[in-house]
């Protein structure tokens, strides 16, 4: 079992607060990523969908939590995130 987060942009957020948070963002995601915190993987959807900017995979819920915690997007009021428990089906 995984855990997605969905990061949905929150309405009337200018595109230059997102690009001038991003290097917190990334600063925080390495940084959570390398103290060992269970992100699988994080990136935003090419395609524009109003559901999700961007998602996360994490390998627990607490982990997942605790990403939206300190996410600079989060933290600044700039997304607006949800959990979704995620059964994948693996072909490794």
């Amino acid at each position: 079992m995984e855990f997605v987060e969905m990061y949905s942009i929150r309405d009337g957020v200018d595109r230059s607060r997102i690009l001038e948070t991003f290097p917190r963002h990334k600063a925080f995601y390495e940084a959570f990523q390398a103290d060992g915190g269970g992100l699988v993987a994080l990136g935003p959807f090419q395609t524009t969908d109003p559901a999700g900017a961007s998602m996360g995979i994490f390998t627990t819920h607490e982990d997942a939590e605790r990403f939206i915690a300190g996410d600079p997007f989060i933290t600044e009021g700039l997304a607006e995130p949800r959990i979704l428990e995620w059964d994948a089906v693996r072909f490794e």
